[in-house]
């Protein structure tokens, strides 16, 4: 499983925790400052697994971690329909 990091490099303080609990190593500290001055987290093209470990340790909250398993959902719910059954099912 294959995951996306989405870092706001504008807001991060470059605290470095990220980079400590990633195990591929798919975040490093900028070598360049954000607009408040301070080196931000930015990823790599490591392989991010998708863990979202870095996104739990952020102590502002600004990194995403999205999963690559969009090809195993099938969206079944148009925007007419207001049933909230079974709005999502997973392909087989």
């Amino acid at each position: 499983m294959a995951g996306k990091i989405v870092i706001d490099t504008e807001r991060c303080k470059g605290c470095g925790l990220c980079v400590v609990v990633c195990p591929k190593k798919s975040i490093v500290i900028s070598k360049e400052s954000n607009k408040n001055g301070y080196f931000p987290a930015q990823k790599t093209d490591g392989d991010c697994i998708g863990c979202a470990q870095c996104a739990i340790i952020c102590p502002e909250g600004i990194i995403q971690v999205c999963r690559d398993q969009m090809e195993r959902i099938r969206i079944v719910a148009a925007p007419e329909k207001h049933s909230a059954s079974h709005l999502i099912e997973e392909k087989a």
